[in-house]
Order: C-alpha cells, then sequence, then structure tokens
C-alpha cells in the first residue's frame, strides 16, 4: 500500500513525541574522572584516578530504562601521587598501557533501584578482558545551565571488581602473612555531561577554565 506524502507527514507528526525524551549528552573530561581505591600491604587503601575519561550518553527521561552510556578512560593518565609507583602501573605487571592504553565501558541494561537511582550492568573492557560489572548509580541530575549557554547534567556511579578477573595478578607475598596487593578494587566515576544549547539560543562560548 502506498502512502502520501501528506499521510507521512501526518504520521511522523504523531510519532514525534515518543522520541522527544531522547537526548545525547557528551562527557565532559575536564570535569569528569575515574577513581579507584585498593588495599596496600593489608592495612591500608591506596587511591588514584584516570583524568582523561571520554563518551556518550543517550539519555531518555520518559523511560530511563531506555537510556545508554559508553565511555573510554585513557589508562596513561593514571595518577597515584606517587610517579614510581605510576610508572609499575602503566607496565606489563599490571595495565600493560603500551599495549592495553584504554579502558571502556558499554552499558547493556539500564534499571531504576528507587529515587534517583539507578543500577546500570555493562560490559567492562580492562587489559584485554571484557566482563559484566554493575554500577550503582546516584543521578542523573536535573540540567543546569553555565554561564557559556551549555546545559549540564551529572552523575556519579560506584561499583567493586576483583583485578585478578581482568589478568592484573602482579602480587608480593608478605613476611607476615598476606599479599602486597589488595584483589579487591573499588571504583567511582564521577561524570559530567553536557549537551548543545538549543539551535534558537545565541551561540555558546567556549569555557576558558
Amino acid at each position: 500500500m502506498k502512502m502520501s506524502l501528506k499521510s507521512a507527514i501526518t504520521l511522523l507528526a504523531v510519532a514525534a513525541p515518543s522520541f522527544a525524551f531522547a537526548t545525547t549528552w557528551e562527557l565532559d573530561s575536564s570535569h569528569s574522572s575515574a577513581q579507584f581505591g585498593v588495599k596496600h600491604m593489608m592495612v591500608s587503601t591506596v587511591r588514584g584516578a584516570f583524568s582523561n575519561v571520554k563518551g556518550t550518553i543517550n539519555l531518555d527521561d520518559k523511560d530511563i530504562t531506555k537510556s545508554t552510556i559508553e565511555t573510554t578512560i585513557d589508562a596513561t593518565t593514571i595518577n597515584t601521587n606517587e610517579p614510581k609507583r605510576d610508572e609499575h602501573l602503566k607496565s606489563p605487571d599490571f595495565f600493560d598501557v603500551a599495549k592495553f592504553p584504554t579502558i571502556t565501558f558499554k552499558s547493556t541494561k539500564v534499571a531504576k533501584a528507587g529515587a534517583n537511582k539507578l543500577k546500570v550492568t555493562g560490559d567492562l573492557t580492562m587489559h584485554g578482558v571484557t566482563k559484566s560489572v554493575v554500577l550503582d548509580v546516584d543521578g542523573p541530575s536535573a540540567e543546569a545551565k553555565d554561564p557559556w549557554g551549555n546545559l549540564r547534567r551529572g552523575a556519579t556511579a560506584t561499583t567493586k571488581i576483583k583485578r585478578s578477573d581482568f589478568g592484573l595478578t602482579w602480587n608480593k607475598a608478605l613476611e607476615a602473612g598476606g599479599v602486597a596487593v589488595g584483589d579487591e578494587v573499588t571504583i567511582t566515576l564521577d561524570l559530567e555531561a553536557t549537551k548543545k544549547a538549543d539551535a534558537a539560543a545565541a551561540p555558546a562560548a567556549k569555557e576558558t577554565k
């Protein structure tokens, strides 16, 4: 059955509202980070971060479970505030950044977990190994417009993994028992994303800081 141009336009007009709530947001690397914590010598927690976090969030405010997120973390930016330790973490003993320069996450499922809380399941690829993990998410926040006309939203996600599951198995046994580096790693993602201002709005100036 052929459809006239008028009928096609009418159909699109009726269907349009179902797509109106889906928006695309780009992660702002200068205001996003991936942080981690791991036990050292069985007595304290060493913390570090990756500073170059990029990605895209397709957000459906009408049905949040239809939203998706993809992120890429630059493993070469690891920083634990100790240069020698950072070089060791970049080496083949740990992340082997020369061979595996990025860490990626791609969502496969989004579920509500309470007021403004989500559980986001996805594939985490690190050190050449992909495993399914679940992120506990606070957010996303409501839209806010910055002084440059950009719309911004934020969220915080946390999870725990075993580094050995990703082939990060380097360790040293301690004389008193135990090991130098714990296996469980706590991960926190602090994310801020931007969307271009409406076309009708004045062109947004770039932020200088």
